[in-house]
């Protein structure tokens, strides 16, 4: 199954490692410093050109994880996916 995150951006459910509230997890320095760091690395992308509301961290396990930015909140998120059974 895949997971739809805006912009015409699918991922499939095994990718995805975790779904994050951006209002809530950057409050932490250490969620800034990784957040800032990825976007350094070129392992961000955004997927929004308002404020995102949400960020996915996804990845294959080989290699470090990619950051998407969502302008779709985190509960829309989890909701859909899990109306699709994962894999």
């Amino acid at each position: 199954m895949y997971l739809y995150l805006g912009q015409s951006v699918v991922l499939p459910h095994r990718e995805i490692l975790a779904i994050f509230d951006l209002d809530n997890a950057s409050w932490a320095y250490k969620t800034r410093e990784f957040l800032e760091r990825a976007e350094r690395e070129g392992r961000s992308v955004w997927l929004t050109d308002d404020l995102p509301r949400s960020f996915i961290l996804a990845g294959d396990g080989k290699s470090p994880p990619t950051v998407y930015l969502s302008s779709l909140s985190p509960s829309a998120l989890v909701s859909r996916a899990e109306r699709n059974s994962f894999e």
